[in-house]
């Protein structure tokens, strides 16, 4: 297997891995009301910087996932043309329909 396709698809994993554990804390931390509760102000800021910066780790491994994907794609399209120039096709002279 291509190491391309191996980093894509940790980098896909990951990113939403990370946004699935973030989004259930999120969701368990709220109230009936839907207000979240935090023991502390100073604890509120602290997790909810951390919850933004790990959102948006997520993100970037996402799009570089997306990224590397498309870059696989390519290549392996890029292959294929070159070997279809290696070896050429030979064509009946008289087709017969």
């Amino acid at each position: 297997m291509n190491p391309t396709m191996v980093l894509s698809g940790l980098a896909l994993l990951s990113g939403f891995g990370i946004r699935y554990w973030i989004n259930r804390r999120r969701f368990y931390r709220r109230s009936p009301l839907g207000a979240e509760s935090f023991s502390s102000y100073e604890k509120s800021v602290f997790i909810s910087f951390l919850e933004r910066t790990g959102k948006w780790i997520a993100y970037i491994l996402i799009i570089f996932g997306l990224l590397l994907l498309w870059s696989y794609s390519k290549q392996q399209k890029e292959n294929i043309e070159l070997i279809q120039k290696e070896v050429p096709f030979k064509h009946d002279q008289n087709p017969k329909y």
